[in-house]
């Protein structure tokens, strides 16, 4: 049984950071992709980056150049560093993962963390 167990949310006063880490376990064979969603109430959940085992990575145009992505693939850990945090990234993050067991590709999400960026 595969897991994604997040870690680091938080509250913070605008302008500050956070790191946000999600871990994934279990019967893992690969990883390809891992991401950040992020659900603010009364909106749709949203991509806000997003890495593949290559490390091609992909950033909503909203956190470009404030928020960084990175990856350890020994680990199967992602990680989402957020700086100068504003009010409307207040949200539930989630970490995503496409995963291979044994010979099926999965998508697994975390149960989510909550940032609220407020002063």
């Amino acid at each position: 049984q595969v897991q994604l167990v997040e870690s680091g949310g938080g509250l913070v006063q605008p302008g500050g950071s956070l790191r946000l880490s999600c871990a994934a376990s279990g019967s893992i064979f690969s990883i390809y992709a891992m991401a950040w969603y992020r659900q603010a109430p009364g909106k749709q959940r949203e991509l806000v980056a997003h890495i593949t085992s290559g490390q091609t990575i992909n950033y909503a145009d909203s956190v470009k150049g404030r928020f960084t992505i990175s990856r350890d693939n020994a680990k199967n850990t992602v990680f989402l560093q957020m700086n100068s945090l504003k009010p409307e990234d207040t949200a539930v993050y989630y970490c995503y993962a496409r995963i291979r067991e044994t010979t099926a590709w999965r998508d697994y999400w975390g149960q989510g963390t909550q940032v609220t960026i407020s002063s």
